[in-house]
């Protein structure tokens, strides 16, 4: 693997793991809240390797990536947007597909909103939200997720970890083993409250941009989802007319941890139908 470490929006550090065939379609991973690129190992060391250019980034505040201490270097979405935008321009990836878990498809949409669509060839909203502190997307979020928020702000260490274990607790349908469980827990704990609770103080609305939204989009959510309703899927594709449903049953928040192989697949079939829709594009004219 190969690690980057990319000038984002402000000037933020950020840190970059890419691994895979470089000929390949790129698939650019964006990690949700509290998470870094390790939650996608099992996309980075799998088969997908063999036939796409996988790139993971660690968002500003998280894991191997600048922690600014203002609360405004995490509030701006021209801030998100340049970070993406800094990764896709710098590492010159062709066409990539954006695939943001949970809280990523908002980073996804802030992109979008400030640098259009016309550099990207897919994106994948894998157990995620569109909009942000409106009643409306509160209601998509689960009282299990709700009630360990003000855990998640706090500076009080022993606080701060039993509601990022217990957040950890609701990625998976089952328990995790002991070795998921640290591990995720040492990722998690090294984001500092402060961005934490930046994140969850933003106020976002996209559906201006979803309903105008062109790129192929392909939605991962299980109905078993602890974190986030499913009904957040069902909303996005009732503005987007020609979102693909990947349903799952029986999986929790984090499907391509749960069930890789399966995720794998059908990430590896939307993007083989992106490369057939352009020979299509190409045919035709």
């Amino acid at each position: 693997m190969k690690n980057h470490k990319i000038i984002g929006g402000g000037g933020v550090e950020l840190n970059v793991i890419e691994t895979g065939n470089p000929e390949g379609r790129p698939i650019l991973f964006i990690p949700g809240f509290s998470q870094s690129h390790f939650a996608w190992k099992h996309q980075l060391n799998s088969d997908l390797a063999n036939d796409h250019r996988l790139i993971a980034m660690d968002l500003r505040g998280h894991g191997a990536s600048g922690k600014p201490a203002s609360l405004d270097a995490y509030t701006d979405s021209k801030l998100w947007a340049d970070d993406v935008n800094a990764v896709i321009q710098t590492l010159k990836l062709e066409s990539p597909i954006l695939s943001g878990w949970s809280y990523g498809p908002l980073i996804i949409l802030d992109y979008i909103r400030y640098y259009g669509e016309e550099h990207i060839g897919g994106i994948n909203f894998v157990g995620g939200i569109s909009d942000l502190g409106t009643e409306e997307a509160t209601a998509l979020l689960t009282p299990n997720i709700l009630s360990l928020v003000p855990g998640f702000f706090s500076t009080n260490v022993e606080e701060s970890v039993r509601d990022l274990g217990s957040l950890i607790r609701l990625f998976l349908a089952r328990e995790p083993t002991e070795a998921e469980f640290y591990f995720m827990l040492g990722y998690n704990v090294s984001v500092p409250p402060h961005v934490r609770q930046a994140l969850f103080s933003r106020t976002l609305e996209n559906d201006d941009l979803l309903t105008k939204l062109k790129t192929p989009l392909l939605i991962s959510h299980s109905v078993d989802d602890k974190i986030v309703h499913f009904e957040a899927a069902t909303r996005i594709a009732s503005l987007v007319q020609h979102a693909q449903i990947h349903q799952t049953a029986n999986l929790g928040h984090a499907v391509f941890w749960e069930d890789p192989e399966g995720f794998n697949t059908r990430l590896r079939e939307f993007a083989a139908s992106l490369d057939s829709r352009n020979v299509d594009v190409a045919t035709a004219t």
